[in-house]
């Protein structure tokens, strides 16, 4: 009896080992909401993410490519289970996007103080060049103008996209504005951007399944556990905690040889 007793825990374990984890894609370029410090991906989405699925009883696998672009292709296909992104009718595709955001964001446009810009609304934005990175999207009005005006030039990382900026190589970016005054803070050059006071778009930030997944037959789970964060106050407090936790990195004296 011992021995079968010993067997079945042996079997158990071994299921609960084997059992896949949640694979989840992001392109850490957006403090506060997620960003790299040099080791692993920090900030409030993989935090938001983990605290979900943990409470699902489900353990989490972040997986990094060379592109934001690169995570919604790999969650289309479903080689990846999910990433947080806006939600557009052309993702809905692919993606099952949870009803309760995650956060609300602004879409501003940052430029060089150097080269101002004559902009009152989405369509005057045509006279300039703009920047953006691989998969960027900021509504499906903002998508239908890029593709109208064929402005943009297109690069994979925001430091260089702000770099052209600060050159003046480009006349502007759209960005989300709390993630863009916080990068500019300690960018070399940065104290020439500014954001004009104009919004492009307000949107949502939500948790995103894909469709190929089987976690998308459990969205109603999903938003329970987000809905929990949210009216706990869980969200705001990591929020506020991975500013102060990307600025403290940002201000760190360079290490001596």
């Amino acid at each position: 009896m011992a021995r079968a007793w010993l067997l079945a825990i042996l079997l158990f374990c071994s299921t609960v080992q084997a059992a896949p984890a949640v694979r989840y894609c992001d392109y850490p370029v957006y403090p506060p909401i997620s960003w790299s410090d040099g080791t692993h991906v920090r900030g409030l989405a993989p935090r938001v993410v983990e605290a979900v699925f943990a409470r699902l009883g489900l353990g989490l696998e972040t997986v990094v490519l060379g592109n934001w672009k690169r995570c919604l292709m790999d969650a289309a296909q479903g080689r990846v289970d999910v990433v947080l992104a806006y939600r557009t009718p052309e993702r809905e595709n692919d993606l099952v996007f949870a009803e309760v955001p995650v956060l609300r964001e602004e879409v501003a446009v940052f430029y060089n103080r150097r080269r101002p810009l004559q902009v009152e609304r989405l369509e005057d934005l045509r006279r300039y060049r703009g920047g953006l990175l691989f998969g960027e999207s900021y509504g499906e009005a903002f998508d239908r103008e890029v593709a109208r005006a064929g402005n943009f030039e297109w690069v994979s990382d925001s430091q260089q996209n702000f770099g052209k900026l600060v050159r003046g190589r480009i006349d502007f970016i759209p960005y989300e504005r709390r993630t863009g005054r916080l990068y500019i803070e300690h960018l070399a050059g940065g104290s020439d951007i500014a954001e004009l006071p104009i919004t492009l778009a307000v949107d949502h930030l939500r948790l995103a399944v894909s469709r190929r997944s089987p976690l998308a037959a459990r969205m109603a789970e999903i938003d329970r556990e987000l809905q929990r964060l949210a009216d706990s106050g869980e969200i705001e407090r990591w929020l506020a905690q991975s500013e102060a936790a990307y600025r403290d990195m940002i201000a760190q004296p360079e290490p001596r040889p």
